[in-house]
């Protein structure tokens, strides 16, 4: 990672042809709190993400070489690099194109001349929205838990780092992308969990309902071997949102901490801390970070 980087300062990738005239945008980016790097074409831009992970991408969609969109592409096929929202500043605006932007990975488009106050809302918005997205999704990825997102036909959206081992052991084989079939049960029936052997391992995996557009979470946790039924944690039933404050409890967070996190106020942790306590039937942070972190069954 260039040296040169500070670490406070949210860093956003400007790929572009004809830097030049980018100049006002990247004056007005460097004003507002980003570190801006910039790189002439696709295969710069790559070249540079091998040593750098920015917070968002502004990508020109038409560029000498490879476009925007197969720069996109790759980026998005990269699971390293797949969670940067990638805007598109580009002079086609005709529905095809946009449409590909968005087809190809892309969460937003812009049309050229830019409109820089304009670009730069939208860049705090998607980045913003990407950090607390990235930083909720890892928190429930803790002490045997794993996190899969699977969308209305079925496909795995998006699994968590654990989840993803698990499915690579799963004794069934499935299709990439695909859930595993003897996890469609799940899909089905929110009201208990599935229990599943995954490589020698006992999973509880319940459906924890929707999270998005079309999108279904499943909650994966791991039994000890003697283990016939979930723990009391998996029981507990939490919400999603629940799961996400009691993860950064177990990680020592305050309320403070977890609200800057989620997004929420302090009194929302509050409350949610509230419903977990209730859920999990105790009356301590102590108590209730110790189920989290499979010291308490």
């Amino acid at each position: 990672m260039p040296a040169n980087l500070d670490a406070q300062r949210p860093v956003v990738l400007v790929v572009d042809d004809a830097p030049s005239s980018l100049g006002m945008l990247c004056d007005s980016l460097e004003g507002e709190g980003y570190t801006v790097l910039v790189a002439r074409d696709g295969d710069a831009a790559l070249q540079l993400l091998e040593l750098v992970v920015p917070d968002a991408i502004l990508l020109d969609a038409i560029m000498p070489g490879l476009s925007g969109f197969d720069t996109c592409r790759q980026i998005k096929a990269n699971s390293a690099l797949a969670h940067i929202p990638v805007i598109f500043m580009t002079g086609l605006s005709e529905t095809p194109h946009v449409l590909e932007g968005f087809a190809c990975g892309g969460v937003d488009y812009v049309v050229k001349p830019l409109r820089v106050q304009e670009v730069v809302v939208r860049l705090h918005t998607h980045t913003r929205n990407a950090r607390m997205t990235r930083l909720a999704r890892e928190a429930v990825d803790v002490a045997g838990f794993g996190v899969l997102l699977v969308d209305a036909r079925g496909r795995v959206a998006w699994r968590s780092p654990q989840a993803a081992l698990w499915l690579k052991t799963m004794d069934e084989a499935a299709a990439p992308g695909c859930l595993p079939q003897a996890m469609n049960a799940a899909l089905l029936d929110d009201s208990s969990p599935l229990l599943l052997r995954s490589g020698g391992v006992q999973l509880s995996v319940r459906n924890m309902g929707r999270v998005g557009i079309g999108e279904t979470m499943l909650l994966l946790e791991q039994l000890s071997n003697n283990a016939s039924a979930p723990s009391r944690l998996t029981n507990a039933a939490l919400t999603p949102r629940e799961t996400e404050v009691l993860s950064w409890l177990a990680k020592g967070k305050t309320n403070r901490d977890i609200g800057d996190i989620l997004g929420m106020s302090h009194r929302t942790v509050n409350k949610h801390l509230e419903h977990i306590f209730e859920k999990l039937g105790v009356e301590t942070r102590a108590a209730a970070a110790a189920l989290a972190t499979g010291h308490m069954m």
